[in-house]
């Protein structure tokens, strides 16, 4: 069997000889979906939301992964991306706007103060150290300060092959793969 290599997902069909009939399991193709248009949700809140939206811009291009429609709504996005300096006041807020996302919903912390509150944790009263306090589970860690623009797409990229290995379709948020 040839696989054509220029139609994104064609390792996932079984195509039978005479091609009237093409054969796939149903959670591969939605989890191939699922992978290839995650749509993130604004949430800048530093010095890394301005890398954030370098990866957007025509240099770096995120729409080739399927990931350039940045929603400013939590109930028309899957991805999460906390770019910054979490306070103690934005971290109610971030909660908030991560119960209204609907399911499965997945995060990437950009940057040190995203992870562990970076250089501004031991020296202010009112940041947070890093995301995984606020009771929000993190499934891409992007290292840096700032992280680059590349970063990002390489984590958009692991993001999506978490999603391809799971097993009974997308990992609810909590959980890891």
């Amino acid at each position: 069997m040839a696989i054509n290599e220029k139609i994104p997902g064609e390792r996932f069909v079984t195509q039978f000889p005479g091609g009237e009939i093409i054969m796939a399991k149903g959670e591969d193709i939605l989890k191939w979906a699922k992978g290839s248009s995650l749509w993130p949700m604004t949430f800048g809140l530093s010095c890394c939301a301005i890398e954030m939206m370098a990866t957007g811009a025509s240099r770096f291009d995120i729409d080739r992964l399927g990931s350039g429609v940045f929603r400013a709504s939590p109930r028309q996005c899957d991805v999460m991306i906390v770019a910054g300096t979490i306070c103690i006041k934005m971290g109610e807020c971030m909660k908030k706007l991560y119960a209204q996302m609907p399911e499965p919903k997945y995060v990437i912390a950009m940057g040190n103060c995203a992870i562990g509150g970076g250089i501004f944790f031991y020296d202010t009263y009112s940041v947070v150290p890093g995301t995984e306090k606020l009771g929000i589970p993190v499934d891409v860690y992007v290292v840096g300060c700032p992280p680059r623009p590349e970063n990002l797409l390489h984590a958009f990229v692991k993001l999506k092959e978490k999603i391809q290995k799971t097993k009974d379709g997308p990992t609810p948020s909590g959980t890891k793969t």
